[in-house]
């Protein structure tokens, strides 16, 4: 099953590469020195007006993605989130994300700060397993208010651009047993360098009473803060994203993803993901697994 997606990977990049025409690598071009600026309206130059729906994380769909592992009994450190119920689920599925962000307040702090509100929901489908009426495997929902300021900073080439912090909630929207879900202070730093952008999040988990936390220890699974790099060039998107719980020891825990896109038509590009951890959703908060899959996106980090 890997080999067949790995192949159906390349082929997929390979027909992107040869029909790829002049007009698209311009735009990829253009889009990508747009960077943070563009995309947080940092400068005056790119700051545009409230209530405008704008990119936030990826938006993309993945019709066939491999689990190598998928959690069929899934079980918190929780008792009354253990499930006892023993479900069949296929190891291909379908997996989208949609994610976007406005701004509802400019120009706070010398004029400069301002606040957003995003969104992003993540879906695993099993869209392919009739045995089980083809049920969405879990759902994830995800607001969030972000503070964002921006920065004039540099040092040799690596220019320091943003700053800010946020609240977070993520949940799986489900009833006992398979409940989910946390709140989070986030803080976060946006860096350029030549081609090259990178975010640094760490996060403090919003305390929980004892006897109400669906995922005990969440943090110690799926870390304590991200650090995501994204490399662009000549059309192509690399994205590394690393999360830990900074326990650099046999105690050591978190999430990898790697991610390539290739435009085929304007925004429409050729993704591949690869990842591999703790908390790929948060029904698989504690649960190990890998995940290779192919498909299509709308839009990038960048």
């Amino acid at each position: 099953m890997i080999k067949r997606i790995l192949l159906i990977s390349f082929a997929l990049s390979s027909y992107s590469i040869y029909a790829q025409e002049a007009d698209d690598l311009l735009f990829s071009q253009d889009r990508q020195n747009q960077g943070l600026d563009q995309r947080w309206e940092l400068t005056p130059e790119t700051r545009g007006r409230t209530f405008t729906i704008s990119p936030y994380k990826p938006v993309y769909i993945l019709p066939f993605r491999y689990v190598n592992k998928p959690n069929e009994l899934p079980a918190s450190l929780s008792e009354p989130n253990v499930s006892t119920e023993h479900k069949d689920y296929d190891n291909l599925e379908i997996k989208f994300q949609i994610s976007f962000k406005t701004k509802v307040v400019q120009g706070l702090f010398f004029g400069k700060g301002d606040l957003w509100v995003a969104f992003t929901q993540t879906a695993n489908w099993q869209a392919y397993n009739g045995d089980l009426s083809r049920p969405f495997r879990e759902l994830n929902y995800e607001p969030e208010l972000l503070f964002n300021y921006p920065l004039n900073l540099s040092w040799n080439r690596l220019k320091f651009k943003m700053i800010g912090f946020g609240f977070n909630h993520q949940s799986n929207g489900q009833s006992l047993p398979e409940s989910r879900s946390w709140n989070r202070f986030t803080m976060h730093l946006g860096m350029e360098y030549d081609r090259w952008t990178f975010f640094v999040r760490p996060w403090l988990r919003l305390r929980e009473k004892a006897n109400a936390d669906d995922n005990p220890q969440i943090t110690e699974y799926v870390g304590k803060g991200e650090f995501n790099a994204v490399y662009a060039n000549w059309g192509h998107v690399f994205t590394l994203n690393f999360r830990t719980n900074f326990r650099f020891n046999e105690h050591h825990k978190g999430y990898t993803e790697f991610t390539w896109s290739y435009p085929i038509k304007n925004h429409l590009k050729a993704f591949l993901a690869i990842s591999n951890g703790y908390g790929d959703s948060m029904i698989d908060y504690n649960w190990n697994q890998t995940n290779i899959g192919i498909g299509i996106s709308l839009m990038e980090w960048l």
